[in-house]
């Protein structure tokens, strides 16, 4: 058997071979078994693996349409083709043409599993979900998993008494898991229910007082009402219940805030810091909230290192941005600077820090730092126009004319639609010409600018 027959087999065999042969036949059978699988056809099949595989389709359907000619009528082969023919124009959106070669493969073996999984995908991917729902049960009876998938339509085509329906039984049969909470948690609010959501957690707490999840989905509940009393209520009955409760502890801290609770928000903060369990953008929230509660409260402006330390330590660019922000709000640009730059060290590819960075170091008169990190920058983000701006700027304050020049022609071919920032681009074009005594290009520039200036004013008015 040549190299590409057994490829062939290899990677289609479970789709073009009948399913009643075992793995035993399929060794021993001779190639003249294969059925009419020609030189011809294997050529142009191959051709179509591959220019699938470097995402050129529409290469890959002309070379099906070729093994299709080369198939000689071989019903196995045909159905091999349809469902690769139905992969690439799906990858094209070409979904109505996929969904014909897909449903071709099914009317020659409609139990076929991994065809109907291709098709489910298609229909979801086009948001074709009352099509998915007939299939999706049909996948259910290979594999109960889907049947998450089927609860997810029901909600999407607004079937939510089905839905509601089918995630309690999953729950009954499979325990309960986040995904299901917060799909159910959905359609109460959309159907604007929660009272009934309340009132099951609520008789589901009463049988099992130690689940933390339903403690949890409750305080989430009672918040979205507006109801922050019984939100709290519940959240300090959860850490009666189960002392060792870091979730709570996020519920907690803003309640004590509200009430200026400063001692007890705090040390819930710690609490939610320090917990591997909980993501770190709930922990950034929580560091945001505390924060905004010092800028109205200035007297503990003293504890914010303090509180948010352990959150440093998780090397987190966004932690580094929120208190440089802070500290930039406060005027105290030193110490938003230092925070910055220990954002970039560990989060270089963070261009909201990256931006704050680079115009605070030229507003501290930084330039040449500035010119380094917009450079670094750069590498990163070569299409971003601010960047080669202000590495102008910097430039030529260092009076690095040619380079401020060379940064702004470049960044040019980035701009697009930006008024504000064109004027600024023939501001610093003239002041660089102007360094360089060129006073012919800088009045051309400045001229631009003023013009721009006076277009845009018109425009306003």
């Amino acid at each position: 058997m040549n190299v590409k027959i057994k490829i062939f087999l290899f990677l289609f065999g479970i789709l073009i071979l009948p399913k009643e042969i075992n793995a035993q036949e399929i060794q021993g059978r001779p190639t003249d078994d294969l059925g009419n699988v020609t030189d011809e056809f294997q050529e142009y099949f191959f051709e179509a693996l591959k220019q699938k595989g470097i995402e050129n389709y529409e290469l890959a359907l002309e070379a099906l349409h070729k093994a299709e000619a080369a198939a000689n009528g071989n019903q196995e082969n045909l159905a091999v083709i349809n469902f690769e023919k139905g992969k690439n124009l799906a990858s094209l959106k070409r979904y109505n043409e996929a969904e014909t070669h897909y449903k071709k493969v099914l009317e020659w073996d409609p139990e076929r599993v991994e065809v109907m999984e291709k098709l489910y995908d298609m229909y979801y991917d086009s948001k074709n979900y009352e099509a998915a729902i007939p299939l999706v049960k049909k996948l259910i009876v290979h594999d109960s998993d889907y049947k998450e998938d089927l609860a997810n339509l029901y909600h999407r085509t607004k079937q939510y008494d089905k839905a509601l329906e089918l995630l309690e039984e999953l729950d009954e049969e499979w325990g309960e898991s986040n995904y299901r909470n917060a799909l159910k948690t959905q359609i109460y609010r959309i159907t604007g229910n929660t009272s009934k959501a309340i009132d099951k957690l609520e008789k589901k707490i009463n049988k099992n007082p130690k689940s933390e999840q339903e403690y949890l989905n409750l305080i989430f509940l009672y918040s979205d009402e507006g109801n922050n009393k019984k939100a709290f209520e519940t959240a300090k009955e959860l850490v009666k219940q189960k002392p060792n409760s870091k979730l709570a502890h996020l519920a907690l801290y803003k309640y004590y805030l509200e009430e200026g609770n400063l001692k007890e928000a705090m040390n819930s903060m710690k609490i939610v810091f320090s917990a591997q369990e909980i993501e770190k953008k709930s922990k950034i929230q929580v560091l945001d909230d505390f924060l905004a509660y010092t800028k109205k409260n200035p007297s503990y402006k003293s504890e914010i290192e303090k509180v948010s330390k352990p959150l440093l330590n998780n090397n987190n660019g966004q932690t580094f941005m929120l208190l440089g922000d802070y500290y930039l709000s406060e005027g105290n640009k030193e110490k938003a600077l230092d925070y910055y730059l220990k954002g970039i060290e560990i989060d270089s590819d963070n261009y909201g820090l990256l931006k704050n960075t680079i115009l605070l170091q030229i507003e501290v008169e930084k330039y040449e730092d500035a010119v380094k990190l917009s450079n670094q920058g750069l590498e990163i983000f070569p299409s971003q126009p601010l960047l080669y701006l202000t590495n102008a700027v910097a430039n030529n304050h260092l009076k690095e004319a040619d380079l401020a020049i060379e940064s702004l022609e470049t960044g040019l071919d980035y701009l697009f639609d930006n008024p504000q920032m064109e004027y600024d681009y023939y501001l610093q074009f003239s002041l660089a010409y102007e360094l360089k005594g060129n006073k012919q290009k800088a009045n051309y520039y400045s001229k631009k600018a003023s013009e721009l200036s006076i277009s845009n004013q018109k425009t306003d008015n």
